[in-house]
């Protein structure tokens, strides 16, 4: 029998590069340096995948979409997010929420944090109060050329 609800984590990071866009929860942000990664480096929307794919005890995202395809190569990440939404359906749950914490030095996420919060949800399906954005910055841990991204979410078996 199957739990009623489950929870999953998911966790990435990126190093900063010159020349590339920003995108974070699939919205590109004015900075001088984007996400280096295989496809276009979205961070959270990586770690939005990986928590709702460990929810359902489905396989990571590199196992997917490994970064040695060069299908993959620049690919947009909402694509990855639709396919472990698909496969959190076809498990029979659905997304009730999302919490999520972003750690870079830069750029500053709280003037964007209320468009990545809508963006997210119209691509997971769930009203905008059922996703939280956070950031902090990474004080004392060497990480000030990276972003990383912390997300859980609760799935919740459907029809219930």
């Amino acid at each position: 029998m199957k739990p009623e609800i489950r929870i999953g984590y998911g966790w990435d990071s990126h190093e900063f590069k010159a020349g590339i866009p920003l995108k974070i929860g699939g919205i590109t942000l004015p900075y001088e340096k984007g996400l280096g990664g295989h496809s276009d480096g979205d961070v959270l929307l990586h770690a939005i995948t990986d928590a709702l794919l460990g929810a359902i005890a489905g396989p990571d995202i590199g196992s997917l979409f490994p970064p040695s395809d060069p299908k993959w190569k620049g690919a947009e990440s909402a694509l990855f997010l639709r396919e472990a939404l698909k496969r959190v359906t076809a498990a029979g749950y659905e997304l009730v929420n999302l919490d999520s914490t972003l750690i870079l030095a830069a750029p500053k996420i709280g003037p964007h944090a209320d468009t990545i919060r809508k963006h997210v949800a119209k691509l997971c399906a769930v009203p905008a109060d059922c996703v939280g954005i956070k950031a902090k910055t990474p004080e004392g841990m060497g990480t000030d050329n990276a972003a990383i991204a912390h997300v859980t979410v609760l799935l919740e078996k459907r029809g219930r």
